[in-house]
């Protein structure tokens, strides 16, 4: 079967200026606005690196851009999560230079909105 394409929805193309946030700008400000708003406790260090722990202190984030070993391992973000549960290994998420903060901040929000991580 053929569907007329009057009736298929219209190609939906975004401009470059609306997908801005896909060139990153290595700036941390998403994920710590939204961590800020959240209530997270924020350490800054004189290096200009920075590190949050949710308030049950299951989750940690660390915004890295002045350490020597993040960087030779290519990463300026690092999560890592203390799942509920005995039987439930810790687990780290690490993402690169080149990740939109943006793209860190959707992250941690789905993970933050499922109480169960």
């Amino acid at each position: 079967m053929k569907t007329p394409s009057s009736l298929l929805p219209a190609p939906v193309r975004p401009s470059a200026e609306e997908r801005s946030w896909l060139a990153s700008d290595h700036s941390a400000e998403p994920v710590l606005a939204l961590l800020s708003g959240l209530g997270w406790p924020m350490v800054d260090t004189p290096e200009a690196n920075v590190h949050c722990t949710s308030p049950d202190g299951r989750v940690y984030v660390a915004w890295l851009p002045e350490d020597p070993g993040a960087w030779k391992r290519g990463i300026v973000w690092r999560i890592q999560v203390q799942p509920t549960g005995a039987d439930a290994a810790p687990w780290t998420q690490e993402f690169g230079v080149h990740t939109p903060s943006e793209a860190v901040a959707g992250f941690l929000a789905a993970l933050i909105a499922n109480p169960t991580r």
